[in-house]
């Protein structure tokens, strides 16, 4: 009994410095309670869970991301970069014009040069991709850089990888960073393959058992491609044949459509999608390859590919803040018409519920689309959680029937579209490698606000009526998924 005792003491003690610990290591007060309740209600397995999945590592980075290590020759960069991005924003473009803060949030915060004179491409679904990818690969002259989150080992995998190969053979050089959980599937057989074929590949934060916990939450969810430092391609579309949809698949059952967002950008714009890609290389390949002409054109004597300003915003693990949060929380702000918001995943935070409520309160037309068919029952229930307070506030969300709605867009007034790789949830914000590209431009927003109208024909308008008079116990499973959201 008295070793009982001491036991039960001890344990107390241990529950209460982990309690303090949560408190003093969170910044979000939701993810605070999430994590206490956690280590409080479920005995001995929640402390292990709290320190696989829950410490904040954004205080204690991954990984230094820098690729110049001379601080005077940084700060000159910074100097080059401001005076180019303000250049850009003075130019006549009411996009750019009702969006300034936005531009300079991303220039301040994480460094991301506005850059002008830019082609963009939108590509709806993975049949008006891969064409694109494929073409741009096979002209292909200095380097391939190439970073997924998931990439499987099927046909479009394979169509890549031999170019890819061929490519390497030619003499192009070919750098391939893998998440090794998304990708776990190229591990072994394609992995082999592109190395025996001279491509470098490495996996970005390879999974190790005794590392099992925290690398398998921090996940390189990014979806790039630059080539030549001038062609780059961002946004929602991995590679794999499901995002492929065959007309011959259309009386398949089994087949689901997959809805999805990607943008091809030639130009200047691809130069910061170039930097990360170079930081994450340095990282997982534990190399220094330096920034040069040939992975940065020189941006003066680049021939104009188009007249688009374009902007990334990239956060993760590794940065300050979350600057992806922000960013979508500044474009909120800034709209004064309409916003247009789709997503897979919305487990949106108290900052960007809020923000959406009182748009939609302020007269704004609100508008979200959000997957009716999920690829997780759990994560949907969460989300619905949040339906209520929106719906009371005026927003329309709309519930996609045609398949899964896995992109994620927003647009605003007609005059900013953001395509990228984050979803509008606590993973994507705080634990995951991101990126999004901002386009300033009316042509591209109005043409991704046809896109989001277009889906609309495939998807119900929730009714707020009947959703307030549902029966409790959905709003008691739904309100109880919310409680651990902060941890999916």
């Amino acid at each position: 009994m008295n070793w009982l005792l001491a036991y039960e003491i001890v344990y107390v003690i241990v529950v209460v410095l982990v309690c303090l610990r949560i408190i003093y290591d969170t910044r979000s007060t939701t993810k605070t309670v999430a994590y206490m309740l956690l280590v409080i209600f479920l005995p001995i397995a929640g402390i292990f869970i709290y320190f696989s999945f829950g410490i904040n590592y954004r205080k204690r980075k991954i990984y230094n991301k820098k690729l110049i290590r001379d601080n005077n020759l940084e700060q000159q960069v910074y100097q080059e970069i401001f005076q180019y991005s303000m250049h850009n924003l003075e130019k006549k473009n009411p996009a750019i014009a009702d969006n300034r803060e936005l531009a300079r949030l991303l220039l301040k915060d994480n460094m991301s040069p506005l850059t002008a004179n830019n082609a963009v491409k939108v590509l709806v679904n993975g049949e008006q991709k891969f064409p694109e990818v494929l073409k741009a690969l096979e002209q292909a002259k200095h380097h391939i850089h190439i970073e997924y989150y998931i990439y499987e080992d099927d046909e479009i995998g394979q169509a890549i990888e031999q170019i890819l190969i061929r490519k390497a053979r030619e003499g192009v050089e070919v750098r391939f960073i893998y998440d090794d959980f998304g990708s776990r599937s190229i591990r072994k057989k394609m992995v082999r393959r592109l190395r025996a074929g001279g491509v470098k590949v490495f996996p970005f934060h390879k999974i190790i058992f005794i590392a099992l916990a925290n690398r398998l939450n921090y996940r390189n969810h990014r979806k790039i491609i630059v080539v030549d430092g001038e062609t780059g391609f961002v946004g929602g579309i991995n590679v794999s044949n499901r995002y492929i949809n065959n007309t011959n698949d259309a009386g398949d059952p089994n087949k689901l459509f997959w809805r999805d967002t990607h943008l091809r950008i030639d130009g200047p714009g691809v130069h910061y999608l170039q930097y990360l890609f170079l930081a994450d290389w340095n990282f997982c390949a534990n190399e220094h390859l330096e920034p040069d002409h040939l992975f940065f054109p020189k941006v003066h004597i680049m021939a104009p590919k188009g007249n688009k300003l374009v902007q990334m915003a990239a956060s993760g693990p590794d940065s300050d803040r979350p600057t992806i949060l922000f960013s979508l929380l500044q474009a909120i702000f800034l709209a004064q018409e309409e916003i247009l918001i789709t997503t897979p995943y919305f487990i949106p935070g108290e900052s960007i519920l809020e923000a959406l409520i009182v748009s939609a309160l302020s007269g704004l037309k609100v508008k979200l689309l959000v997957p009716g068919v999920s690829d997780s029952v759990f994560v949907n229930t969460a989300a619905r959680s949040y339906y209520g307070e929106l719906l009371k506030a005026g927003v329309e969300i709309y519930q996609y029937q045609k398949g899964f709605v896995h992109a994620k867009t927003v647009v605003t007034d007609s005059k900013v579209a953001i395509v990228g790789t984050a979803n509008m949830d606590y993973r994507s914000f705080d634990l995951n490698f991101e990126v999004n590209a901002i386009v300033y431009d009316e042509a591209v927003a109005t043409e991704l606000r046809s896109v989001f109208y277009e889906d609309l024909k495939g998807a119900e308008k929730i009714d707020p009526i009947a959703w307030d008079a549902r029966p409790w116990y959905f709003e008691i499973a739904e309100k109880t998924a919310r409680l651990v959201a902060p941890m999916l």
